[in-house]
């Protein structure tokens, strides 16, 4: 029995269409090997590594605080009071109605310069890091998050079936126990495939902090180019770490749907 969703699998991986996309992404890979240069590959692999982390670090940071701040933002708007379902639909609806780069130019060039003309704050133990520009990319980035998987949790929230939830209240659970045991459980299981589509496009999101000047592995390819004056090699291995990130959070995601009972989802 376990052998046929394997059996399965393999038999996907055998039909015409993926056989010639794979054919044609062996061609280019081949051709990208042969026919190109990477002698300046070897000089940067350090500073590549270090870009890499720095992107897996703000992806994975502000993923992970903006689903905790998407969790209430969802709750609130289902459950109310009214003025705090108000405030939470009117920042989802300003955060997700302008672009990410204006956000993050607001806060690094607007925010950043009033924190400069404080002396209290400059002289407070916040200003090392507050006079950095990581700080300013990593909030954009939890926020944009935040607001756009805020409307995918209300969803959630919303589209539990309430006899679930009057089950819970007849077992005698209290409201933080149905929540926890419960509510919140069901509807990140319903909010799961579109939380890993977000999250993607949250990676295809980092390269922007690149134009405060946070040295991700966008950055670093920039400067590639800049210094040795080749464009399609540095914007091809891009394209080929982005490629490879996105596989595997494709892959985590779906073996964490998969690890999930959908019995009754």
């Amino acid at each position: 029995m376990p052998s046929a969703p394997a059996g399965n699998s393999f038999k996907a991986l055998l039909q015409p269409h993926r056989i010639v996309l794979m054919l044609v992404f062996a061609g280019i890979v081949l051709t990208m090997a042969l026919a190109m240069r990477w002698d300046w590959l070897s000089a940067w692999l350090p500073r590549l590594g270090s870009g890499i982390l720095v992107t897996l670090a703000m992806l994975f940071a502000s993923a992970i605080l903006g689903f905790l701040i998407a969790v209430p933002l969802g709750l609130v708007q289902v459950t109310g009071p009214w003025p705090l379902k108000r405030l939470a639909q009117l920042f989802c609806t300003l955060v997700r109605g302008t672009p990410l780069l204006l956000q993050l130019w607001l806060l690094y060039y607007g925010l950043g310069s009033i924190f400069a003309q404080y002396p209290e704050i400059r002289s407070s133990f916040l200003w090392p890091y507050l006079r950095q520009s990581w700080p300013y990319g990593l909030a954009a980035l939890t926020i944009s998050f935040a607001a756009y998987e805020g409307e995918v949790m209300r969803g959630a929230f919303a589209g539990i079936p309430a006899g679930e939830l009057e089950a819970g209240r007849a077992y005698g659970m209290g409201r933080f126990t149905l929540f926890r045991r419960i509510w919140l459980p069901r509807a990140v299981h319903r909010a799961l495939p579109t939380l890993a589509g977000e999250t993607v496009l949250q990676l295809k999101s980092t390269p922007l902090v690149a134009t405060i000047t946070v040295i991700d592995v966008y950055a670093v390819i920039s400067r590639v180019r800049q210094e040795t004056f080749l464009t399609y090699e540095p914007l091809l291995l891009l394209a080929a770490i982005y490629l490879c990130l996105t596989g595997i959070l494709v892959v985590a995601f779906r073996a964490l749907e998969n690890r999930i009972p959908t019995r009754g989802a």
